[in-house]
């Protein structure tokens, strides 16, 4: 192995025949600098592996191609390659990157223990004992702490998720606010659950009530207050959505004044999703019945993903079914990528081979099919009372939202 290639062995001696440089006259000594030394082999074919954890920037030249020198002075000196800071060599001249501060955090943070489990027997025999004996957490419990950590994952913008059926009473406004819940309560906020019905949704009824009734048509007509983005701010929309208390999300009605007849169109829509992104992280949008409104048609276009909602009965789902197809036909792309399906019990007890039925056709036409079962504290239409719902309800939930986190 070379010398060059930084190999310990010792390299053989030679007899140097040539005279003393400090002995021969100086009209003898060469004027001319000495030739350079030709490789010992020829140059690699590839950089070794380890480099490419480092690869060099496009505008980079290859590796073993010579270096253009800093200024003509330099021309004819040899150029020595330097490792870079937090690099090493080993014994075969291979550059090693050292590991990064951020690299450690990484690794730590990816190997970091979720802690003792809290269901089931573990988590009882830990409170048994004190503590004396802490089993780690269950499969289903890890399952339920990874998709908490799914959700709350960071994105690299706002965004937007239509809940789309053109049936009434498929439950898209009950998910709106499950998942409002859901994204609102694990992400800590940053979350608003828009009514974009043309009309008169019932988004603002079976949310949490406020001191105003301001809604998206209060909205789009003191839009002018938000023109400056500078001096605009997220307080002021306080005037217009409904916080939802411990929900920690917020809601944008739809119009509730029995007096107007006028409909949103897709340019109210633009301006209102425009302003919504500027404010919040995660928007959930909460579509009407028709799917030829202007205002559906632009939440459809404008959504990073959608989620078809459905109960466990035929029509419900052969509604769904439609509008899929009537998207495709229009020529929407990558609908099978883009689209979730979420399926509701509407009674504790449901057609099992119609809901196997309905999981396998919506399995070829959505990327995931969610079950929601059966929740008694939905049935009375009115407010969504988000602490008393079922603790099978919050963990299928999870579990949606967890296959929208990673869908976005």
């Amino acid at each position: 192995m070379s010398q060059e290639a930084g190999s310990s062995q010792a390299t053989p001696q030679h007899h140097d025949e040539r005279p003393d440089p400090l002995t021969r006259p100086l009209a003898e000594m060469p004027t001319s600098p000495p030739p350079q030394r030709a490789p010992l082999g020829p140059p690699p074919s590839a950089p070794p592996s380890s480099v490419l954890l480092n690869p060099l920037p496009p505008s980079s030249p290859p590796l073993g191609a010579p270096l253009e020198p800093a200024s003509p002075m330099a021309a004819g000196a040899p150029v020595e390659l330097v490792p870079e800071r937090g690099a090493t060599s080993d014994s075969q001249g291979e550059v090693r990157r050292f590991m990064t501060a951020t690299d450690f955090l990484d690794r730590r943070d990816a190997t970091q223990d979720h802690g003792p489990a809290s269901w089931g027997w573990r988590g009882a025999v830990r409170r048994w004992t004190g503590g004396l004996i802490s089993p780690g957490m269950g499969r289903a419990e890890l399952a339920h702490e990874n998709d908490r950590r799914t959700i709350q994952r960071d994105f690299d913008g706002p965004r937007t998720i239509a809940f789309i059926n053109p049936k009434g009473g498929a439950a898209k406004t009950t998910g709106v606010l499950a998942a409002g819940y859901t994204f609102g309560t694990v992400r800590g906020g940053g979350v608003v659950a828009w009514d974009n019905n043309e009309t008169r949704g019932t988004l603002g009824i079976r949310g949490t009530r406020s001191t105003h009734r301001n809604t998206t048509r209060e909205l789009l007509e003191d839009l002018e207050r938000f023109t400056d983005v500078y001096q605009s701010r997220i307080g002021d929309l306080g005037a217009f959505v409904r916080s939802q208390g411990d929900a920690h999300f917020d809601v944008l009605a739809s119009d509730e004044r029995p007096d107007v007849t006028g409909t949103i169109r897709a340019q109210d829509f633009d301006a209102v999703h425009k302003l919504l992104e500027r404010f919040y992280r995660v928007i959930l949008i909460d579509t009407g019945n028709n799917m030829r409104a202007e205002n559906w048609l632009a939440a459809a276009g404008a959504a990073d993903l959608l989620v078809v909602t459905s109960t466990i009965r035929e029509d419900t789902g052969y509604s769904g079914l439609w509008m899929l197809d009537a998207l495709q036909d229009a020529g929407y792309q990558n609908l099978k990528y883009k689209t979730i399906t979420v399926l509701s019990d509407p009674s504790a007890n449901v057609d099992a081979k119609l809901a196997a039925d309905l999981v396998g056709v919506y399995e070829q036409r959505t990327r995931e099919v969610y079950r929601v079962p059966y929740d008694p504290a939905l049935v009375s239409g009115s407010v969504v009372p988000y602490a008393r719902l079922s603790e099978s309800t919050k963990r299928q939930w999870l579990k949606a939202c967890a296959g929208m986190a990673s869908a976005l």
